[in-house]
């Protein structure tokens, strides 16, 4: 086995009262593609600041190997102090690093150059600070959460770019799809230790259950061990006092066992407070269009959402996916088209704004709305720390303000914010940002068991797989396509992935090939039209709906058949004849919508 070009060994770092790191280690190869997983608060960004030598552990050895470079990109990084993105790149670069680089990698991460950093977006910061790390083409690059606030091209293209590096990574990322494609390492850090598995994230998942299980067999057996020695110090003490004498210190060295043992951390419990049943349409948009002066955002959409639809929209950064959901919702008005909301609608939002919050409020101020130490869920009221709890706080961070906690802390509490008020329509920004893998798929079963619709926002390939039905896509020029099925299946039937790049093939369960990575590359052919989910569905639906529509005018008809119910009740005769054509009028368009969609579908079939 190759030396390691960075080794740190019996690591410890305390912050407060309970070890955050206890003897960790870790050790990196040159080209190595290590993972390390964790929960939240476990401490990995803390051990990837270690390695990177921004943090000095309390205990432990920091071994470099002479003359390997190291670049660290932190999970919030710093520009401050540069005038321009290419000045922050250009200063991470080293004597003999190529200065042609910079500007390479920022322009094929969507910038110029002459950004001024006081002014960036998350995304953009983020672009920069992977330019900055990337250029050197360092021996071993540390990435923290690298495909926060990117948008799907990027994230595509970035996963390219590293699986072409000959360097070494070690890896901290919520993204399921990123770390299985990128890693054959992973480095589990769990309650203040690491385990060290030659397994990619891929095949991790099920190694550690097993080990969750046969620790908890373990512990059980112990206490069985317990409750039988205790019992012998009650009734079988004997006049041997040397053998006495050793029972009890095995006793004790027992119970000193189960006191020092941590428990793996729960899981969240995430719900979402249901309110009442929405109507089977919850939203209809017909020839939506809407522009920001001479540039079109939606030019035309169309779509209908039925209760019960998981709709997921992706897309890059600046596309106008927020845009479209607000002209979906009702909160932005189309320049033309129309947009209808089914009855009864109980929305429920969480947007990107985690910023919106007042950093120095506590988080027990921000789950109450600042009002006292009870919070109303679902229309009950519980006391704030038992809700806290539902999310994996403890009590003792009631008081803590929202400036000190960590991205996966601030995005449990957007949820724990946004969940808490009844709904039966979720819309969900980026939800995904800064949670632990476990606590995602706490979210991805809430939100298969959710009564109610769900619009999702998402960078996140595997999260869109698990959870969405329907993918809604931008296709330039304002143009938006809905395909039916996850990402997955978006590439499958559109034939190019979000950059109009040709889609991925499936891969054999072998290690990582490297595929070429590239910003622009040519347009590709038009994939084949197929009917969307809710096309599908309105062609199963409509012909029970023409067939109830016609029977209600039949009846409308006989009512005013009768000559003589415009003399004994002229407000029943003006209500039937209002019904009457109201009703025509809907059967009309529903069998013209019927028509439509059978000659769609039948050409399609033909071509």
């Amino acid at each position: 086995m190759a030396p390691p070009l960075i080794q740190l060994s019996g690591i410890s770092l305390t912050f407060g009262g309970t070890p955050l790191l206890e003897g960790v280690d870790l050790s990196v190869s040159a080209g190595e593609r290590v993972c390390l997983v964790g929960r939240n608060g476990s401490g990995k960004s803390t051990l990837l600041r270690i390695a990177a030598s921004e943090i000095e552990p309390d205990h432990g050895e920091r071994f470099v190997q002479p003359g390997a470079s190291i670049r660290y990109v932190p999970q919030e990084p710093d520009l401050a102090g540069y005038a321009t993105t290419l000045s922050y790149v250009e200063a991470g670069l080293g004597p003999a690093d190529d200065p042609h680089q910079a500007r390479y990698l920022l322009e094929q991460l969507g910038l110029t150059g002459d950004e001024d950093p006081a002014h960036l977006s998350g995304g953009e910061v983020r672009r920069a600070a992977l330019a900055r790390a990337l250029a050197p083409a360092p021996d071993i690059l540390l990435l923290d959460e690298p495909t926060n606030h990117l948008d799907l091209p990027t994230i595509e293209w970035l996963e390219a770019r590293l699986a072409e590096q000959r360097g070494a990574l070690v890896l901290i990322s919520h993204d399921r799809r990123f770390l299985e494609n990128l890693t054959r390492v992973t480095v589990w850090l769990d309650r203040g230790r690491t385990r060290r598995v030659e397994l990619g994230f891929k095949e991790f998942e099920a190694w550690r259950d097993e080990q969750l299980a046969e620790e908890e067999v373990t512990q059980h057996k112990l206490d069985r061990k317990i409750v039988a020695e205790e019992h012998w110090v009650r009734y079988g003490v004997t006049a041997r006092r040397k053998r006495n004498v050793r029972r009890m210190a095995e006793l004790q060295a027992l119970r000193q066992t189960r006191r020092d043992y941590r428990r793996a951390a729960g899981k969240a419990v995430i719900d979402a407070a249901e309110g009442e049943k929405s109507g089977a349409l919850v939203i209809e948009a017909k020839g939506i269009s809407k522009s920001f002066g001479s540039r079109p955002i939606v030019a035309d959409f169309s779509t209908r959402i039925m209760r019960g639809d998981r709709i997921g929209i992706v897309g890059p950064n600046g596309s106008g996916k927020t845009t479209l959901v607000g002209l979906l919702t009702g909160a932005l008005e189309p320049d033309a088209g129309s947009v209808r909301l089914g009855a009864n609608i109980e929305m429920a939002a969480l947007d990107q704004g985690r910023e919106s919050l007042d950093p120095n409020w506590t988080l027990s101020e921000a789950l109450a709305g600042g009002r006292g130490d009870k919070v109303t869920v679902g229309g009950q009221t519980k006391h704030v720390v038992s809700y806290m709890k539902d999310f994996l706080f403890l009590p003792e961070q009631a008081r803590t303000p929202l400036r000190v906690l960590s991205g996966g802390e601030r995005g449990r509490l957007m949820l724990a914010r946004a969940l808490a008020k009844p709904s039966n329509l979720l819309v969900l920004d980026e939800p995904t940002n800064d949670l632990d893998l476990e606590t995602l798929d706490v979210l991805e079963e809430m939100l298969g068991g959710y009564g109610g619709t769900v619009i999702l926002i998402s960078h996140d390939r595997d999260f869109l797989d698990r959870v969405v039905n329907a993918v809604i896509v931008p296709e330039g020029d304002g143009r938006w396509i809905e395909y039916a099925g996850g990402y997955a299946d978006m590439l499958a039937q559109r034939g190019t992935d979000i950059a109009r790049r040709e889609a991925a093939r499936p891969k054999a369960a072998s290690a990582p090939v490297p595929v070429r990575a590239a910003a622009i590359q040519p347009e590709a052919k038009p994939a084949k039209r197929k009917l969307s989910f809710n096309e599908k569905h309105a062609l199963e639906t409509l012909p029970q709906r023409i067939a109830a529509l016609e029977s209600k005018v039949s009846q409308l008809r006989r009512r005013l058949d009768d000559p003589d119910l415009y003399a004994r009740d002229r407000h029943a005769f003006a209500e039937a004849t209002d019904a009457l054509a109201a009703s025509e009028s809907e059967l009309s368009a529903a069998e013209e919508k019927w028509l439509e969609l059978e000659i769609l579908r039948s050409e399609i079939e033909k071509s």
